[in-house]
């Protein structure tokens, strides 16, 4: 019995080496349709981020003035914010959607930054705009996230997007002595900065100095200017995120279909190789049968 199944197993082994180079070409065969398939979907993805990127930046410079008369009134009246105090609102402007680089993760590498340098994060809230902040700070933070939105880059930003995040700030009972926002600001196609703006209250802005000069400013005005300007630099934050996520997905999808080509090339050439090799040697079979004779 030992000799018999020594045999078979010597026959068994010869016969699986010349069967390998048909399993290994139907493997690449596969392999090959599934990564040209995947070059299509990025090339398709492309032509679709490059479209909503010039929409997005058409509309980013519309939106340029909401966020820079904000910014100036901030500069002028000389509004500083403390960072060292206890009680911190950080907010995110991220969207629902990847695929597009590093525009997300930097805007979360900033938050986790900021609170790892807290000793105590506990007071310290999050406002999480996008589910792709939401899934990379909830699993360190959940505790301190105070609120979320979703439904963001299906669709381009609008104002009264921004209005409802803005208003859900206000309105939360959290009392907060400094708020921060973080968002990416496009650059060029090729290029987006990660950045943080500063958020004041009505308090913050009736205490400082140089605000004294406007005399004949009421409470009122005061808080209705304040939910204006800061609604208009969430829009501002929102339009400038989505310009940098469809350049920055337009840029991998570039780079992805790349990177594609390159290994279907690759897969070409070696199931053509293994497609050579089965030939030569049913042709090498067929003439040593033939000289046998």
């Amino acid at each position: 019995m030992k000799m018999v199944s020594a045999a078979k197993y010597a026959r068994a082994e010869k016969d699986l080496k010349v069967a390998m180079p048909y399993g290994l070409g139907a493997k690449v065969r596969v392999r090959l349709k599934s990564v040209t398939n995947i070059q299509k979907i990025t090339k398709s993805m492309k032509m679709v981020s490059a479209a909503k990127y010039a929409r997005a930046e058409k509309d980013l410079k519309v939106a340029m003035p909401y966020g820079l008369g904000a910014k100036a009134f901030y500069d002028q009246a000389e509004i500083k914010g403390d960072n060292t105090s206890p009680n911190q609102l950080l907010v995110a402007v991220t969207s629902d959607r990847g695929l597009c680089g590093g525009v997300h993760s930097n805007v979360c590498k900033a938050i986790k930054g900021i609170m790892s340098q807290m000793e105590n994060t506990a007071d310290t809230k999050l406002v999480l705009i996008g589910d792709k902040s939401k899934a990379m700070l909830s699993r360190l933070y959940a505790k301190n996230i105070l609120m979320s939105f979703n439904d963001i880059g299906k669709k381009s930003p609008t104002f009264g997007d921004a209005t409802r995040v803005a208003q859900n700030i206000l309105d939360s009972d959290y009392k907060f002595d400094n708020a921060r926002m973080f968002y990416n600001v496009f650059k060029s196609v090729i290029s987006y900065k990660t950045t943080e703006q500063q958020i004041h209250l009505k308090e913050s802005i009736m205490k400082s100095e140089q605000f004294s000069v406007y005399d004949s400013v009421d409470d009122e005005t005061v808080t209705n200017y304040n939910e204006f300007q800061l609604a208009s630099l969430v829009y501002f934050a929102m339009k400038e995120s989505a310009t940098s996520e469809q350049s920055s997905r337009m840029t991998a999808m570039e780079g992805a279909s790349k990177n594609a080509g390159e290994m279907i090339d690759k897969l070409t050439l070696t199931f053509n190789r293994t497609r050579q090799a089965v030939i030569t040697r049913e042709l090498i079979e067929i003439i040593s049968g033939a000289s046998a004779l």
